[in-house]
């Protein structure tokens, strides 16, 4: 199996402060791949760095056989979702997962098709037309799911998705996402300080 993201040498510092120190890091094609650690470690920093927004100060990322450690994230095969899923209020279900194929210009077509097929995936076809303000906090969450996954990434990154989450709401997602993570085959990187959730999920 191939990897599809490396982490060569990634050191990350802010003046004297070093939050990543000489990170190797190989994930595979496919897996699900945990970083478990308490608040603080830099688990987020690492993650900010391979979609993009964040620049190791020392270090290379690769995605797919490609240095991307210059590219910015708007080019990056990757998608992420966080743990305040960042949803527009203004916008219903449909138009909030379609957000991203419009900026990228498909037809209305393409865009009925491919928001509606992700919204059969995530359970939620039935809430197509919901504002966000009328789903609850396990509803969003899958509706940030399907807006990066919509795009088709190479990478999925889950930063703490689950956090702001019951435990029972939150064991349920869990499950949800080792499905949607079989019936894509996406490769996906999540961020947790809950072992729990690490060992429910991880390859």
């Amino acid at each position: 199996m191939n990897n599809i993201v490396e982490l060569n040498d990634i050191t990350k510092k802010w003046g004297t402060f070093t939050a990543l120190d000489n990170i190797n890091l190989n994930v595979k094609k496919g897996e699900i791949l945990t970083l478990l650690g308490p608040s603080g470690c830099g688990k987020s920093t690492l993650m900010r760095i391979v979609a993009g927004f964040e620049n190791p100060t020392v270090g290379h990322v690769v995605i797919n056989g490609k240095d991307v450690t210059a590219i910015p994230p708007e080019r990056r095969p990757v998608n992420m979702v966080f743990q305040r899923y960042a949803l527009f209020p203004h916008l219903d279900v449909f138009d909030n997962v379609a957000f991203g194929l419009r900026l990228k210009g498909h037809s209305k077509d393409q865009v009925n098709d491919e928001v509606d097929q992700m919204l059969k995936l995530v359970q939620l076809q039935d809430f197509r037309s919901r504002w966000i303000g009328e789903i609850s906090g396990g509803q969003a969450q899958r509706v940030a799911l399907a807006r990066a996954l919509v795009n088709k990434p190479e990478v999925l990154l889950l930063d703490e998705p689950l956090a702001a989450l019951d435990l029972k709401i939150r064991h349920h997602m869990l499950e949800e996402l080792k499905r949607i993570h079989t019936e894509t085959g996406t490769t996906f990187i999540y961020v947790t300080h809950d072992q729990d959730e690490a060992m429910i999920l991880s390859d």
